[in-house]
């Protein structure tokens, strides 16, 4: 059974001073473990973590949000109290008062991947994004043949045994969120989602269109290969 003991948080964070301080507070009411992985930043991000009681691992300078999660898996599947690892975002995006839902839906399907949907109420996600979202979701769900209205949610939950998997995938970036969810799938694990709130802010995304839509491309041919 999982509970708040056996279950840890982690959050990448990367120039996040302004609310990882909040985000990492309200996670700890949540969990008793909460890790944050500081990914370069030459602010203040790393010190208000530790004001608000996270662990705080450090990155000397950015290596991408997928790196900064291979690092926090690397510590955390390392301690034998930690059944499942929990990954939410630092800008606010993912309420940690939320992360009860994942203990459920975990405790009642034992899926091994949770991945949070924000596609039950779209009335307050821009259009392009909903547009992105439903098509990536498609494309991504055909190829690992199991349905993930939401895969580009980042508020997710997995086993230990799947986070030793993930270290060793080729992704580094935002790309690495979508190769989790091919590795689940090769691995034979299901993936179940978890409907959650769609909040958005003044935060500022990190993800670059041009760039990351090309490493997505050539994720997807290389796992298409892969996963034949």
């Amino acid at each position: 059974m999982l509970d708040r003991t056996n279950i840890a948080a982690l959050i990448p964070a990367y120039f996040e001073e302004k609310r990882i301080g909040d985000v990492a507070r309200r996670a700890r009411v949540q969990l008793d473990c909460v890790l944050v992985v500081d990914d370069g930043s030459t602010d203040a991000t790393a010190d208000a973590a530790r004001e608000a009681g996270a662990e705080v691992i450090s990155h000397p300078h950015n290596k991408g949000k997928g790196a900064a999660i291979k690092t926090g898996l690397a510590e955390l599947t390392v301690r034998a109290s930690v059944a499942h690892i929990l990954i939410l975002d630092a800008d606010g995006q993912h309420l940690p008062e939320e992360i009860p839902r994942f203990l459920e839906e975990a405790n009642r399907s034992g899926a091994a991947l949770l991945v949070g949907t924000r596609m039950s109420d779209t009335r307050t996600m821009p259009l392009v994004r909903q547009l992105t979202n439903r098509t990536m979701s498609s494309m991504i769900s055909v190829l690992i043949g199991q349905h993930v209205p939401d895969t580009q949610c980042g508020f997710r939950m997995f086993t230990r045994e799947l986070a030793l998997e993930f270290m060793n995938t080729a992704s580094s970036n935002f790309d690495f969120e979508t190769e989790m969810l091919a590795i689940a799938a090769r691995c034979g694990g299901k993936i179940a989602a978890v409907p959650v709130s769609t909040v958005y802010g003044d935060e500022k995304s990190k993800i670059r269109p041009v760039r990351d839509t090309v490493r997505f491309l050539a994720l997807m041919k290389r796992l298409r290969r892969e996963m034949r």
